[in-house]
């Protein structure tokens, strides 16, 4: 029988490409709204980045979200990212 291939994506805090089912989708919406997508499936541009802090932080020093999604990330937007990601970390 066929392998399934497994899709891959790059974290763009670390800049390695990793299965999609281990990192996270963080994604602006049509209206400009910039927030994480657990499921995948939310409408908008995507940008994929690891569970871990350190690459979200880095990611945004080197404003890599901000160079995916094409426009400027306001300090709340960071917190509210790095906030989601910390209650996520708390969860498993």
């Amino acid at each position: 029988m066929k392998e399934k291939k497994v899709p891959m994506r790059m974290c763009v805090g670390c800049r390695e490409m990793k299965p999609k089912k281990e990192l996270i989708r963080v994604v602006k919406s049509p209206e400009g709204v910039v927030s994480m997508d657990l499921t995948g499936r939310k409408p908008g541009r995507g940008a994929y980045v690891c569970r871990s802090q350190e690459c979200l932080k880095r990611a945004i020093k080197q404003k890599q979200l901000e160079r995916a999604f094409e426009c400027a990330l306001g300090e709340e937007t960071h917190a509210q990212l790095l906030k989601e990601l910390e209650l996520l970390e708390g969860q498993e």
